[in-house]
């Protein structure tokens, strides 16, 4: 076979003659072109506003915050109880110092944007942290009925280890459970740096707001929607590819969608939702209902009710016979 490798020879004399068209003239060009595109004030631009969070630094807190809540299962550190005081304590004192930095920024970005006057950033930062912190106590006894809550429910699962360390669900909730702590202080778009990373990593979207209780459950997880009105009762359980959505979007005279209105569905306590199953609106699915795969849902649904689908009719005939 003829080698068509061409050889060192050919391609150093290519280089030598080779003139680049990259020259300062079309690097100036170029660059007006792209600075004529940040001349207006809305879209894509923010330049002299304040600092907004360095989402690098955010996400890098939040897995710290996970070994607080699940010390030793990312392998990342040794926990021994000896030294578990100083060890969790130097991580709370990173969270603190760190995560109020970058709230700080995220107060200072609204304030920018708001054009609010005598906010202290500062202060209302640390207190969104405290809060966060003082609240992990009890944020990692509502994981450990989601860690069992998994255990009952999969009976794929082998021990609550196996849970911790691989369940997708489980890395979406307990994440979500963060994110909500910062929102419900009214932090600024790092609850939101914080559930798309956990989308991400998960298949999973969960919005920060969305109200959540104990004992939840995704099984699978890919492909689930909750947004940001939703509420969920305890002892809930639902499949991949379910769907907690709004079934509308009202808007003022001005044609603007008008926000914070409540328009994800509520589900009470005991309820099953199977894979691919859509829920929409501000509608109640009552406590210890099971909904079926693959059905739409637009109207509440009273307690003790199962939904389903009638079956398809399926055509089966074997390969090779009319």
């Amino acid at each position: 076979m003829k080698n068509t490798t061409p050889s060192r020879t050919c391609t150093a004399a290519a280089a030598r003659n080779f003139q680049s068209r990259w020259t300062l003239d079309l690097a100036r060009k170029v660059t007006d072109a792209i600075n004529s595109t940040y001349q207006d004030e809305t879209g894509i631009n923010h330049i002299d506003g304040a600092f907004m969070p360095q989402s690098d630094i955010v996400l890098g807190v939040l897995h710290t915050l996970l070994e607080v809540l699940f010390p030793g299962y990312t392998g990342r550190h040794e926990y021994h109880r000896t030294s578990l005081q100083y060890v969790i304590g130097n991580h709370v004192d990173h969270i603190f110092r760190k995560l109020s930095e970058q709230t700080e920024r995220a107060y200072a970005y609204r304030c920018k944007l708001e054009c609010c006057e005598g906010c202290d950033c500062l202060r209302m930062a640390e207190d969104a942290v405290i809060g966060l912190l003082e609240n992990v106590p009890r944020i990692r006894e509502t994981l450990k009925t989601d860690v069992q809550a998994a255990m009952d429910g999969d009976p794929a699962a082998k021990s609550t280890d196996e849970v911790v360390s691989s369940y997708p669900g489980l890395k979406a909730i307990a994440i979500h459970r963060v994110a909500h702590e910062l929102y419900s202080a009214e932090v600024p778009l790092i609850p939101r740096l914080m559930s798309e990373h956990a989308h991400t990593l998960t298949g999973i979207d969960i919005h920060p707001g969305a109200k959540i209780g104990k004992r939840f459950f995704i099984d699978h997880g890919t492909g689930v929607v909750i947004g940001e009105t939703a509420v969920i009762g305890d002892n809930v359980k639902i499949y991949q590819g379910v769907t907690l959505g709004a079934l509308s979007f009202p808007k003022d005279e001005r044609g603007r969608l008008i926000k914070g209105k409540k328009r994800h569905p509520n589900i009470e306590d005991n309820v099953t939702i199977y894979s691919g199953a859509t829920i929409l609106g501000d509608i109640t699915i009552g406590d210890q209902s099971v909904i079926g795969g693959n059905v739409w849902i637009t109207e509440s649904v009273p307690p003790g009710s199962k939904v389903t689908v009638a079956p398809p009719e399926l055509s089966i005939r074997t390969r090779g016979k009319k």
